[in-house]
C-alpha cells in the first residue's frame, strides 16, 4: 500500500490556521474586508518568519465574524482533511476569535462548529474533537476567560484545553491557573512548547502545567535528560514537521529530529498545524517523511496507533477508529 493512502489520525490542527486562502479571500470579498498584505501574488498567505506569520494569521481571521462563518470554515477544513485520508482530527478552537471570549457568544460559535463537525462526519466519515486554546500573547488574565469558556462547555466533544501563540512572551507557569481550572473540569491538557522556546519550555510545561501532550516539542532533542524524561513518562509529542521547516526551524525533512526522537523512545505523532500557511497536507507530510527516513507502512501505522492512544476521545470512539486504521488487504 502507498503510505500516503493510509488512514490518518491528526492531533494538532488550528481551525482558523487551516482556512484555505481562497475561502478567506471569498469571505473577505463578501464582507468588503481589506486584506492587503495578507496574500502574495500567487494568492498564498505571505509571511517571512514566525512572528509575521502570527500577524498574518490574525489578520486573515478578522474576516471570520459570525457563527455561520465558522460553520462554513469547519466544513471546508474537514472536507480537505478527509480528502487527505484523515479519519480523526482534533481541532484547536480559540474563543478569542469566537466572540472575544464572551461565554454567551462562545456558546453560539461552538454550536456552529459542532454542527459543521457532525455534518462532516455524516458526509465524509471524519470524526472530530475540539480543544479550546488560550492565546499566549493575550496574557494570563485572558487565559482565565478562555478557561471559563472551556470549562462551561466541556462535554464529550469539547475534550481538551491548550495554549498557543507567541512563545517569546511570558512563561508556561504564568498560565497555571487556567490549566488547573481545565483539569478540574475533566479536560485533557496539551500546550505548545519546544518550538521557539527551546527545550526548557518543554520542561516548564511538564513541571507547571502537567500536560500529557506537547505541541511540537521537537527541540527536546537538544537536551538528552529531557529526552529520557519524555520517553520514561510517555509524554506524546504532536510533531508538525512541515510547519517547523516552513518557519525555518530546520532546513529540510532529513534534518528534522522526529526520527531521532522516535529512536530514543519518545512517542511522536504527525500533524499539519496550519496546513495552507505551510503549503502542506497530511498526504504531503507522509510522503516527505517516507522519502526522508524510508519509513514503511508499519512505521506510519505505529505513529497512528500512538496518536489514537493519545487522542482526547472516549474509549468507544477509540475502538471504532482502531478498526478503521488497519490497512485493508
Amino acid at each position: 500500500m502507498i503510505v500516503t493512502d493510509l488512514a490518518k489520525i491528526e492531533l494538532h490542527l488550528h481551525l482558523e490556521g487551516a482556512a484555505p486562502p481562497a475561502f478567506i479571500r471569498g469571505l473577505a470579498a463578501e464582507k468588503s474586508v481589506n486584506l492587503s498584505g495578507v496574500f502574495d501574488d500567487n494568492g498564498n498567505y505571505k509571511f517571512n518568519d514566525f512572528w509575521e506569520f502570527l500577524k498574518v494569521y490574525e489578520a486573515a481571521t478578522a474576516v471570520l465574524q459570525t457563527p455561520q462563518d465558522f460553520y462554513r470554515l469547519t466544513r471546508a477544513v474537514l472536507e480537505e482533511s478527509a480528502a487527505n485520508g484523515v479519519i480523526y482530527s482534533e481541532m484547536f478552537l480559540s474563543p478569542d476569535f469566537c466572540g472575544g471570549r464572551d461565554l454567551s457568544a462562545w456558546r453560539d460559535y461552538l454550536a456552529a462548529i459542532r454542527s459543521a463537525a457532525d455534518d462532516a462526519e455524516a458526509a465524509d466519515g471524519i470524526v472530530t474533537r475540539g480543544i479550546v486554546t488560550a492565546v499566549r500573547h493575550e496574557g494570563p488574565d485572558a487565559s482565565k476567560e478562555t478557561a471559563r469558556c472551556a470549562t462551561e462547555t466541556a462535554d464529550d466533544w469539547l475534550t481538551g484545553f491548550g495554549l498557543g501563540g507567541d512563545e517569546a512572551v511570558l512563561s508556561q507557569a504564568d498560565f497555571s491557573w487556567a490549566f488547573d481550572a481545565a483539569r478540574e473540569a475533566g479536560l485533557r491538557l496539551t500546550t505548545h512548547a519546544g518550538e521557539w522556546g527551546g527545550p526548557e519550555s518543554v520542561r516548564d510545561a511538564l513541571d507547571h502545567l502537567r500536560v500529557e501532550r506537547i505541541g511540537h516539542g521537537v527541540r527536546a532533542i537538544e537536551d538528552p535528560a529531557l529526552i529520557d524524561r519524555l520517553a520514561e513518562d510517555g509524554v506524546v509529542l504532536e510533531v508538525c514537521p512541515g510547519s517547523n521547516i516552513a518557519l525555518g526551524l530546520y532546513p529540510n525533512f532529513r534534518s528534522h529530529p522526529i526520527d531521532r526522537l522516535r529512536r530514543a523512545g519518545v512517542k511522536c505523532t504527525v500533524s499539519t498545524d496550519d496546513p495552507p500557511f505551510f503549503h502542506t497536507t497530511m498526504r504531503n507530510e507522509y510522503d516527505r517523511l517516507n522519502n526522508a527516513f524510508e519509513w514503511d507502512e508499519s512505521e506510519f501505522l505505529t505513529l497512528n496507533k500512538i496518536a489514537l492512544d493519545a487522542a482526547f476521545c472516549d474509549d468507544n470512539t477509540r475502538a471504532k477508529l482502531a478498526k478503521r486504521l488497519e490497512p485493508t488487504p
